[in-house]
């Protein structure tokens, strides 16, 4: 019986750690904070891909579509 203890303390370190880390993933998506641990890396490291993603930010913000700067299309003759 005592052979089964170390392996009992492992597993039950092993649950309590999947646990903290099942809680705290829960825990950012809800708050949505895990945009912001790697928004560092990206401006840094991948700057088309951080500029790309500030452009679909944005678009998702805008409430009304944006005018042409041309004006409204007309078809012409």
């Amino acid at each position: 019986m005592d052979a089964w203890v170390p392996y009992l303390i492992l597993c039950g370190g092993l649950a309590a750690v999947l646990g903290a880390l099942s809680w705290l993933a829960l825990h950012v998506r809800r708050r949505g904070g895990a945009g912001g641990v790697l928004a560092a890396y990206e401006e840094a490291f991948r700057a088309t891909s951080h500029a790309a993603h500030q452009e679909i930010r944005a678009e998702a913000e805008r409430k009304t579509p944006a005018d042409s700067p041309d004006g409204p299309f007309r078809r012409t003759r």
